[in-house]
């Protein structure tokens, strides 16, 4: 199944794998495959599928993971899944938040 991209090149994830340890926590808690495995540290797979949630870097032990959650198209889509209205990031009205 195709994954959602939500904006390309918008993403704010960074991973610092110097601090990462492999715990494979970000895999875990990751609802859109972002994260794999390799050569024992975590690496992001596809940034664009990360829709800002904020799960990886809350239970990132190491603190090798960061990202704006709640900011963006993302925050948009979720509140307005959450409010069971339009999802709404004000694109449309020319702010800047995308």
């Amino acid at each position: 199944m195709p994954q959602l991209v939500y904006l390309k090149d918008v993403v704010t994830l960074e991973l610092d794998p110097v601090l990462c340890n492999g715990c494979r926590m970000c895999i875990r808690v990751c609802p859109h495959d972002v994260f794999e495995i390799a050569g024992k540290k975590a690496r992001i797979l596809i940034r664009d599928y990360c829709m800002e949630c904020g799960a990886c870097e809350k239970n990132c032990p190491e603190h090798a993971i960061s990202v704006r959650s709640g900011v963006g198209c993302a925050s948009g889509i979720l509140n307005g899944l959450l409010r069971n209205t339009e999802p709404s990031c004000d694109c449309s009205s020319g702010s800047a938040c995308c």
